[in-house]
């Protein structure tokens, strides 16, 4: 199940990534200036923010089987627009709606591990979730790079077609409704659309005659549309939120304006090019995989020290939903110092890199990378853990602040980077970095006590 919700995830990344080396021709091809092309970038981010608030809340009160089959249909009709495109102006379009398809299967594939795990189990398939997803960072510009350079930029989005098309058959076969309020803990016999293709050929693992979900399904307004952005009203949310999405920026900075620099400093071709994006595409797998095992490991250890300070047996399995005062803050965030202290000084020399060999660079953008995505994982993870009834929801909006500043920031890169250079640019996001690294302490401290305060007027208002 989690194969199958990461694999439909990696359309997301996929789509962004696989599109960079071919930046230089899409320019050509309409026209149009360097700085108006990357701005279809810019709208694929704004957008890719937007939706999954959207699809995020739908897949909390409808399930998540129906949200994913709808996205895919969107995804799919984008695509091959997209490829049939003849001018700047549908070409901003359709990316908006291919974004639209393609950024919710996010949220929604969070929502599904935040359905069938608890927090002790939560880190290590988050991480396998971050890093099968982010398998399109590695393979995606080497991909657009080759059909760029032998088939044209139009292909690309043929080829997504094809693997989206793939993808939906296997959601369509394999998946089944995970939904607690629809599909409880499995036992629940699953109808309609909720019940995947192979359950009509096989019978349903596991369930009981009988069985009933244990809560209430949410139904459909506005106010549950517009619902996750409450969440930002939480100061240990938006304090998490706010963090990654400014680490977020400053690595997106970094690879939307990678096919120029290296264009131009190097004089790659478009093969060549998606090639030098492979040290970014295998740092954010092995960070996502790597941090990923590493928060579970700092679970056991937070557990035991929990145990020890609570008197309880060696070994005890502690989780949230049997112990409110178990401190996740600390479980989630004991990797964070190292990991961000790595992230900054790699892009303050990032710009200098650029005067060196060809390799210089590349290697740094791996550890870039690694560090962004490690932080992404802990923050996924950490977002799930406070708010796990909704758990789409709750990811949703960390992919809406993300993008949102992750798009300004590409917006502004190509005219920053002619201003100051690259040199300086580089050093100036290291900077803005830095200065955002007070904001853990903050989480760190009271990030518990705003926790509690939250459970307790939530138990009040239910009374």
């Amino acid at each position: 199940m989690v194969c199958i919700v990461s694999m439909a995830a990696i359309f997301s990344p996929l789509s962004s990534n696989i599109y960079f080396p071919a930046l230089d021709d899409v320019s050509k091809s309409l026209n149009v200036s360097m700085t108006l092309t990357t701005l279809t970038i810019t709208i694929y981010m704004i957008v890719q923010g937007l939706a999954p608030t959207f699809w995020g809340s739908l897949s909390d009160a409808l399930g998540r089987r129906p949200v994913f089959i709808g996205t895919f249909v969107v995804y799919l009709v984008a695509n091959i627009a997209l490829a049939e495109s003849k001018n700047y102006g549908e070409l901003m379009a359709f990316r908006a709606l291919q974004a639209a398809g393609s950024a919710a299967t996010i949220s929604i594939g969070a929502g599904v591990i935040g359905d069938i795990t608890t927090s002790a189990e939560r880190g290590s398939l988050v991480g396998i979730f971050g890093g099968v997803r982010m398998l399109g960072q590695g393979i995606g510009p080497v991909f657009g790079g080759l059909l760029t350079q032998y088939l044209g930029y139009r292909s690309i989005f043929w080829f997504l077609t094809i693997l989206g098309g793939v993808s939906l058959v296997s959601i369509l076969v394999l998946l089944p409704e995970t939904l607690r309020p629809i599909a409880g803990n499995g036992t629940v016999k699953l109808h309609g659309l909720h019940r995947p293709l192979l359950y009509h050929f096989t019978s349903q693992p596991g369930v009981i005659e009988g069985a009933e979900p244990g809560s209430t399904k949410a139904k459909v307004t506005w106010r549950t549309v517009c619902a996750p952005l409450k969440f930002l009203a939480e100061k240990d949310v938006f304090i998490t939120l706010f963090f990654g999405s400014i680490v977020y920026t400053v690595w997106s900075m970094v690879t939307s304006s990678t096919t120029d620099l290296f264009s131009e400093v190097y004089g790659l071709s478009s093969l060549e090019v998606g090639l030098t994006f492979l040290g970014n595409g295998f740092g954010c797998m092995s960070g996502s995989y790597l941090v990923g095992y590493l928060m579970d490991y700092n679970h056991r250890v937070t557990e035991s020290e929990y145990c020890d300070k609570h008197g309880y047996p060696a070994g005890t399995r502690i989780n949230l939903k049997s112990h409110s005062d178990f401190p996740i803050e600390v479980a989630r965030m004991r990797n964070t110092w190292w990991i961000t202290a790595i992230f900054i000084v790699t892009t303050a020399v990032y710009g200098v890199s650029l005067r060196t060999h060809v390799a210089v660079p590349i290697i740094l953008q791996y550890f870039i990378a690694f560090c962004a995505t490690g932080i992404f994982t802990i923050n996924s993870a950490l977002v799930i853990d406070l708010y796990p009834g909704a758990s789409a929801s709750a990811t949703a909006v960390n992919n809406l602040m993300r993008c949102l500043i992750g798009a300004a920031g590409v917006a502004a890169v190509q005219p920053i980077l002619e201003a100051l250079g690259a040199d300086y640019t580089f050093v100036l996001l290291a900077g803005i970095t830095l200065v955002m690294v007070p904001l853990l302490w903050i989480e760190d401290r009271w990030g518990p006590g705003w926790r509690h305060a939250r459970e307790r007027r939530l138990k009040a208002q239910i009374q």
